[in-house]
């Protein structure tokens, strides 16, 4: 076992988070009278992704010789991940329509490199088609 093993060191670490979602969501309740409770989706949630983890873990003790870190391609993920975290904060700064359009126009520009008028184009039409879902259709406001 190298230490160089990307998909064994990820399997841990995602497996230390899932445990630590479990532990935390088994205090909250599981059941209540009108359904699941505040717990149910997290605990099931922390199972799956244990899981999986362990299914990483496993495949990369299995597979022996690890591959080489992709940089480029870690570095994309890392970039979708900061994006995604600066939407989180617009959508408390400038709601969900915005924040869901900026990740929207991202993603499309910077990740899949299209032209910025296509990303403009698909931005607008996710967060105008939530819009007209959520608050016009089904009058749920969003945050």
């Amino acid at each position: 076992m190298k230490a160089r093993n990307a998909d064994l060191w990820s399997g841990l670490a995602l497996a230390a988070l899932a445990a630590w979602i479990i532990v935390q969501a088994s205090s909250w309740d599981y059941s209540g009278p009108d359904g699941p409770g505040a717990g149910f989706f997290p605990i099931w949630y922390g199972i799956a992704m244990l899981a999986l983890a362990a299914a990483l873990v496993a495949s990369s003790l299995l597979r022996g010789e690890p591959k080489r870190v992709d940089w480029r391609g870690a570095g994309r993920a890392f970039a979708v991940s900061a994006a995604l975290a600066v939407s989180v904060l617009l959508f408390k700064l400038a709601g969900f329509v915005v924040g869901y359009g900026a990740l929207a126009f991202f993603i499309v520009w910077v990740m899949y490199r299209r032209p910025w008028p296509l990303a403009a184009v698909v931005a607008i039409g996710l967060a105008g088609g939530f819009y007209l879902v959520f608050p016009l259709l089904l009058g749920v406001s969003l945050p």
